[in-house]
């Protein structure tokens, strides 16, 4: 075990002070620096720093950082969701480093599609009949995994095939 606890900070946006949501901040026990570049693999980091070590998770809808010495996650309901995020990223992280002997550690975050060789696929016509306004917001929400292929009609069956094999090279959690 790496992990053995961690002391934590809820609190609501400075920016935001009406927010609904909170966010919270656990300062760890021990030093996890070694880890995250296992967890990173495991989790597909979007972000991976080195100085000082830190990775940034886009999961359910919220960012979270790990870093040597805090976990920081916003968009939290309450202190009782935080608390089973916390716990949550406290056992990953000690499941994570227990089998760190069969796992290849990865120093670097994840490969985005870009958002100008997908929107040079689609038609343009900006038709909205994929639910979106334009297609270049289709295009960003297909480079966030959210959309494929499949959701354009008006895209022709060549550059259907074309954007489905482009896409994947990529990985989407």
């Amino acid at each position: 075990m790496i992990l053995t606890g961690y002391t934590k900070q809820i609190g609501r946006p400075e920016c935001n002070p009406s927010s609904e949501s909170v966010y919270c901040i656990a300062t760890l026990n021990e030093d996890v620096a070694e880890v995250l570049p296992y967890l990173n693999a495991v989790l597909h980091g979007m972000e991976y720093f080195r100085d000082p070590p830190e990775v940034v998770f886009h999961l359910q809808g919220r960012s979270i950082k790990v870093g040597a010495r805090e976990i920081a996650v916003n968009r939290l309901a309450d202190e009782e969701e935080a608390d089973r995020v916390i716990e949550w990223w406290k056992d990953k992280i000690n499941e994570v480093w227990e089998k760190r002997g069969s796992l290849v550690p990865s120093y670097e975050g994840k490969v985005k599609p870009r958002l100008m060789d997908i929107l040079r696929l689609l038609p343009k016509t900006n038709c909205k009949k994929c639910g979106h306004p334009t297609c270049m917001v289709f295009a960003s929400q297909v480079v966030e995994g959210k959309c494929g292929a499949e959701h354009c009609p008006e895209l022709s069956a060549e550059n259907r095939d074309k954007l489905s094999v482009y896409l994947a090279g990529f990985h989407f959690d």
